[in-house]
């Protein structure tokens, strides 16, 4: 069971923190970590304050129901946020977050100090995955370039520099061309497995591309 005083750093209801992160407990995914949670505050009666958990994978709603018994989560991991913002308002913060698809999820009352520091935590594991997507797709464009050329070189030098003293040598580049699919599988299980390990996929998904690789060899 992880500590809930590092939550409780800008006067969250320690009651709410201690029922969610108990239940958040049981939620989390292997090598994944809570940064932070608000706890609503609402102007007059606050016996149910909705919360609100970031961790380095998704948002967390987390909303009590019937009458506190019990505990509703939901869920959005950063691949379908597009982004979140916040706005101050006499009664604390409303936060919200913009889905790729889908309406906007608003919160309203969140304490102004929270609201900000939700914000900051949610941008920051925004900018990261947007940057990890953007470093993947450069290594996507530089593998699907380098055969290109190879594939290239040897058509455009053969015909025009060696006539016909060197039959062999256009078999030979031929040769390992034919090789580079194998290399072309290992790349791809490679980026696969990077994947998975900054825990972009599940397992399951994980193992199901990793087949379809190899069945395609």
């Amino acid at each position: 069971m992880m500590s809930i005083d590092r939550f409780l750093s800008d006067e969250q209801d320690p009651k709410a923190v201690e029922k969610v992160i108990g239940k958040l407990n049981d939620l989390l995914t292997t090598g994944e970590e809570l940064l932070y949670l608000a706890v609503q505050k609402k102007p007059a009666v606050n016996l149910l304050p909705d919360s609100i958990a970031i961790s380095n994978k998704r948002i967390f709603y987390c909303e009590p129901g019937n009458l506190g018994l019990t505990m509703n989560f939901k869920d959005i991991s950063w691949k379908s946020i597009k982004e979140v913002s916040f706005k101050e308002e006499f009664f604390g913060s409303k936060f919200i977050c913009v889905p790729q698809h889908g309406e906007n999820i608003v919160t309203e009352f969140i304490p102004k100090v929270q609201a900000r520091k939700l914000h900051q935590a949610a941008n920051q594991q925004l900018e990261e995955y947007k940057e990890l997507l953007r470093q993947q797709k450069l290594e996507e464009n530089r593998a699907t370039a380098s055969p290109i050329n190879l594939n290239a070189q040897p058509l455009a030098e053969i015909p025009a520099y060696e006539p016909a003293p060197e039959p062999v040598q256009p078999v030979i580049q031929i040769a390992e061309v034919v090789e580079e699919p194998e290399d072309e599988t290992t790349l791809k299980l490679r980026k696969l497995k990077t994947l998975y390990d900054k825990h972009l996929i599940t397992q399951e998904e994980y193992e199901a591309k990793k087949a379809n690789i190899l069945d395609s060899m």
